[in-house]
């Protein structure tokens, strides 16, 4: 694609960077196919070429128009066009470069700005939102259903817990915000789990800066990261040998951070080792010897595997559970389209409720096709989502490695 972006941006890293990606497309369409809002709206600039079009306009003439802001929010931003794409066109990363430039040149509306706001200053800290899943549970009821399936509710206690340090193996385990207040059992069970392999899992706190970072606050993203590896470096310098993380949302924040940083001379070289010792957990159990967990786990109800998009599209990682959970004896049911977004993506569902409904419903209906006893996923945020429609239970993959959360024939 030929690009005449302005000399004044286009010598900036970030205009550097989207020129080089602007000339790798080559038009050809593959991507849309793979969109999740295209194939519900039909829409070119509801697809990836088209988006790209949309900021390359931008980019080169500095026209801000509303229309442009409309298509991008509808963006998943689920990088499934990047898997798709032969030309490796980084979408996501132009994506990015595009939304912070339309937010520095175009003012969203002040409600629009309050709407975005709130998710930031709520989600990111668990001790609020804990208070927001007391009151929720009090208005819950008093709401239409739309927005009544939206509010998080606590699960009840755990009956089990995290298990005392006594390996001399250690990696960290991110406890990520929401998580620990909406789905306590997963840390614990991954806790257990590794326990098991002979590692000890120590918590490490912290909002990896996602949310921040996909609504365009992105020094508030970068304040997250640095405060992070603050906390963790201890850890890491003591000989921790990952950084583990079950959200694979999070786990691909991670991977940035050594990009999102390398601009800093105080925390690039710390970043770049951070980004490089995260892990999902598959990862680590692929090369673990799992005999202890096979012969506790050994079992052949119907599951039916989610896998979210972050950890397709942007881990890499697209069949490395699966192949995992049935080589420790799980029975996994074929999913049709597995490759489509639930509609989760962080505030998707609650910034483009009616399109996160609608892809709710078609992968929920996927997903229980074949009859499965459960659903298996890898994220927080499409284990949330999931469970409000799904009619069997919705667990995290790792829950099920665990003896007291095992499902049973």
């Amino acid at each position: 694609m030929q690009t005449s972006l302005p000399p004044s941006f286009r010598a900036t890293p970030q205009g550097e960077a989207a020129d080089a990606i602007l000339r790798k497309c080559v038009h050809c369409g593959l991507c849309t196919a793979s969109c999740p809002t295209y194939r519900l709206l039909g829409d070119e600039r509801d697809s990836p070429r088209g988006r790209i079009y949309l900021i390359k306009g931008m980019l080169e003439t500095g026209a801000a128009h509303p229309t442009i802001r409309k298509h991008l929010d509808r963006c998943l931003l689920c990088r499934a066009c990047e898997t798709a794409c032969p030309s490796g066109v980084e979408y996501s990363h132009l994506f990015e470069i595009g939304r912070q430039e339309l937010e520095q040149r175009s003012a969203r509306p002040l409600l629009d700005r309050w709407v975005r706001r709130a998710p930031r200053m709520t989600l990111p800290y668990p001790q609020r939102v804990r208070h927001l899943t007391r009151l929720t549970r009090i208005i819950r009821p008093l709401l239409p259903r739309k927005y009544r399936d939206n509010l998080p509710l606590a699960p009840p206690a755990i009956a089990h817990g995290w298990p005392q340090p006594r390996h001399r193996r250690t990696m960290l385990l991110l406890e990520g915000c929401v998580q620990p207040v909406l789905a306590p059992a997963i840390n614990t069970a991954a806790a257990r789990v590794f326990d098991r392999l002979g590692i000890t899992l120590e918590p490490a706190r912290g909002c990896c800066g996602a949310l921040s970072y996909h609504l365009s606050a992105v020094d508030e993203a970068r304040d997250f990261m640095r405060r992070n590896i603050d906390r963790w470096w201890p850890s890491l310098e003591r000989g921790a040998e990952a950084l583990v993380i079950t959200a694979s949302g999070c786990g691909a924040m991670l991977r940035d951070y050594g990009d999102l940083l390398a601009g800093d001379p105080h925390y690039a070289a710390k970043a770049a080792r951070v980004s490089a010792l995260a892990r999902d957990p598959c990862q680590v159990l692929m090369q673990e010897d799992c005999t202890a967990i096979r012969a506790a786990t050994d079992v052949r109800v119907p599951i039916a595997f989610h896998a979210p998009c972050t950890l397709q599209n942007a881990l890499k990682l697209a069949g490395v559970t699966e192949t995992l959970l049935q080589a420790l004896g799980f029975n996994l049911v074929p999913v049709q389209d597995p490759h489509l977004c639930c509609g989760s993506a962080g505030t998707y569902s609650i910034l483009q409720g009616p399109l996160s409904r609608r892809l709710l419903a078609e992968k929920v209906k996927h997903l229980e096709a074949l009859r499965p006893a459960l659903i298996a996923t890898a994220n927080i945020g499409c284990y949330q989502h999931l469970k409000q429609r799904a009619r069997v239970p919705v667990k995290h993959w790792i829950e099920l490695l665990d003896p007291g959360a095992a499902p049973t024939a």
